[in-house]
């Protein structure tokens, strides 16, 4: 509730006079020593002399002291003024004033006020202690200017809730201003925490000045003598409230972690009553094919695979993707959820399904001899591995084999099927290339926690034979599907991309430099419900739809697909659109969160090595520093410039000089 702005009594101010002012809430008796030009030195209660505008006084009285008076004395006489003007206001009931004036409100001056308020005759100190009591209960009067002014029912109203929300406010600040300062000097998990009060601080940390009482908890780490806010985090800990290494960027961007009862519920009916045998006629039976999964050595969930036959001219290449609409169907609770998260995430330290894992690493996965609905392209090649020709049509799979890359690495050469997908995938990649595809091939470090928390990593060849033929085998699936929606005009999300605004290299580049350079000239991708152009992959047009039970983008196309083949209803351009808007933001805090929080544990790892010395590569240079690729782990820091000078694409050792993955710092020193 603000202020009123105190009215002041206008008689002839002198040297002597008897006024009040306003300080921390307070009214305060004084005596003018000295007047110049309206500055005013006067001597108050407290025996205190203050430089005083006279425009801020609160009250001016006719009353003179004598200033030749001992200080002592004038201080007693203000402090008996002050109690006699206390007790004459504590006699001022203005509650049953107000009941008295305002069903008819009108404006009252001071003088008229303070004749309600006391029988003549009356004195300075009568409309001092008016301006008092009023000040002290500001519920039923408006006071401006020397006038009052009575509220209406409705104000006084909405005022008392406005003083009860202000008190309870307070009581709020205080519990949680006491519940941090017990926390600071407490062992963990000894104090018992109100969920209000921590979820008010938890937001302030996350969100900053943008949470709903950033306020209130500003004046709690105001009260509780906190520096800085960063100090929650560790309180935080010490209550238990958060782990160590809590995922603060899943908080703050507001990443569900959990499923909701019903979606569970609902996973829990489709699994127990879902169809071992698909006999539906238009499905095309495709269990007698050899199909095979290549995945990393820890995926749970398979979403893709692969087939190939020998023909009389050739051969027919099979990618086979599990049909997930089969059984999510568009608006259940299931399929709600997943498009509010639009995406699988997966970090170091733990995986976020898009849907449940009953389903995405059971039902909806092409487990090794089980019998699947599946989406299946099946592609006619002759014997220098040309497309032919294709079909795209609704299937009954099963896999037969499950391997890892390294085993399918080890199989390249021995073992027929794999060694003639590396080099049909092979062919596939030049004829992309010679379309003007670019191929960016920076290596990858995957990061890993064991079941101690302890923290591995693992630099990957993303070049190898094994991933380039899966990355080649998803490619020529998913642009055909585009080739295939395109042709039967039906709307999608199809991934276009304009040619880069400079081409550092044509073909394979094995440097890391030109690539990271390169990678910095790619256009934009643009997602669009028409198919245009992918200059990046080199396809006239691309959609993903190979990864349905990880991104809803996929399972969208996968319905649009089914559509065509006579297989449920197909969505309008404007309800893609509308899907496409809500999860366009889930879709982006996916790939910002994966990224941070590899970052996070990279650096976490880089904790235990500080004084070790890397190879680095000078990526950007600044006026004050360089910005340095760690290539031992594809991460990127700070580099001061002090000493010496370097330029892009230079190698150089940097020493390990700090890490705090928390604060997401880390720096180096040239060794």
């Amino acid at each position: 509730m603000t202020l009123p702005i105190l009215p002041v009594i206008v008689h002839l101010m002198k040297i002597g006079s008897i006024v009040e002012y306003i300080d921390q809430q307070k009214i305060i008796s004084a005596v003018i020593l000295s007047e110049k030009k309206g500055k005013l030195r006067l001597l108050n209660e407290n025996s205190r002399e203050v430089n005083f505008n006279e425009k801020r006084l609160s009250h001016v009285s006719q009353d003179i002291l004598d200033t030749e008076q001992s200080r002592t004395s004038l201080v007693n006489h203000l402090k008996q003024v002050t109690q006699n003007r206390k007790k004459l206001s504590e006699s001022i009931n203005i509650k049953d004033l107000w009941e008295i004036l305002h069903e008819e409100p009108e404006e009252i001056d001071i003088s008229a006020m303070t004749l309600f308020c006391f029988d003549p005759p009356l004195t300075a100190d009568h409309e001092a202690a008016v301006i008092r009591a009023f000040f002290q209960d500001r519920l039923y009067f408006k006071f401006n200017n020397l006038i009052f002014l009575p509220y209406t029912q409705e104000q006084v109203d909405m005022r008392q809730r406005q003083i009860r929300e202000a008190k309870r406010r307070e009581e709020l600040i205080l519990k949680g201003a006491a519940w941090l300062n017990r926390l600071q000097q407490s062992r963990p998990g000894d104090d018992p925490h109100d969920p209000k009060v921590v979820k008010i601080l938890k937001d302030y940390y996350l969100f900053g000045n943008e949470s709903n009482m950033s306020a209130v908890a500003k004046q709690m780490i105001k009260k509780a003598g906190l520096s800085v806010v960063d100090q929650l985090f560790g309180l935080f800990v010490k209550a238990g409230i958060w782990d160590a290494d809590e995922n603060i960027d899943l908080l703050a961007m507001q990443i569900p972690t959990e499923f909701s009862k019903e979606v569970m519920a609902t996973a829990d009916r489709m699994r127990k009553t879902a169809p071992l045998v698909f006999d539906n006629p238009k499905r095309r039976d495709l269990t007698a094919l050899p199909l095979i999964t290549i995945d990393g050595q820890s995926t749970q969930d398979y979403d893709d695979a692969i087939s190939l036959e020998t023909t009389e001219s050739g051969y027919r290449l099979g990618i086979h993707i599990i049909d997930v609409g089969a059984f999510i169907k568009d608006g259940d609770p299931v399929d709600t959820a997943a498009r509010h998260r639009a995406s699988s995430i997966y970090m170091p330290d733990d995986k976020l399904p898009m849907i449940p894992a009953s389903l995405s690493e059971d039902l909806c996965s092409l487990k090794e001899g089980q019998v699947r609905p599946g989406i299946s392209t099946l592609v006619q090649m002759n014997r220098f591995f040309e497309v032919l020709d294709y079909e795209i049509v609704p299937s009954v799979i099963k896999v037969h084999q499950q391997m890892s890359y390294s085993e399918a690495n080890l199989l390249n050469g021995k073992n027929d099927p794999i060694t003639s997908l590396y080099k049909m995938a092979t062919l596939l990649r030049e004829k992309r290339l010679k379309a003007g595809a670019v191929q960016i091939t920076l290596p990858e470090v995957n990061v890993w926690l064991d079941e101690n928390r302890e923290i591995h990593y693992a630099k990957v060849d993303r070049e190898n034979p094994s991933r380039m033929l899966v990355s080649e085998m998803m490619i020529l699936a998913n642009s055909l599907m585009a080739e295939f929606l395109a042709a039967n005009e039906m709307p999608a999300v199809f991934r276009s991309q304009a040619a880069p605004k400079q081409r550092v290299f044509k073909g394979i580049e094995t440097q890391l430099m030109p690539n990271f350079i390169q990678r910095k000239h790619l256009s934009r991708a643009i997602i669009n419900t028409h198919a245009e152009p992918h200059s990046g992959l080199g396809v006239k047009a691309y959609v993903t739809a190979t990864s349905p039970i990880r991104r809803y983008h996929d399972l969208l196309t996968q319905r649009q697909l089914k559509a065509i083949l006579g297989l449920g209803r197909a969505y309008s351009v404007q309800e893609l659109e509308d899907i496409l808007q809500v999860i366009s933001i889930p879709m982006a805090n996916t790939g910002r969160v994966q990224a941070a929080r590899k970052r996070y544990w990279l650096i976490k790892y880089l904790e235990g090595q500080r004084g070790n010395s890397y190879d680095g590569l000078v990526l950007d240079c600044h006026r004050d520093h360089y910005n340095i690729l760690l290539k031992e782990f594809m991460i990127e820091a700070r580099l001061p410039a002090s000493g010496f000078k370097l330029k892009h694409g230079d190698l150089i050792q940097v020493t390990i000089q700090h890490a705090d993955a928390r604060r997401n710092q880390l720096t180096l020193f040239a060794a």
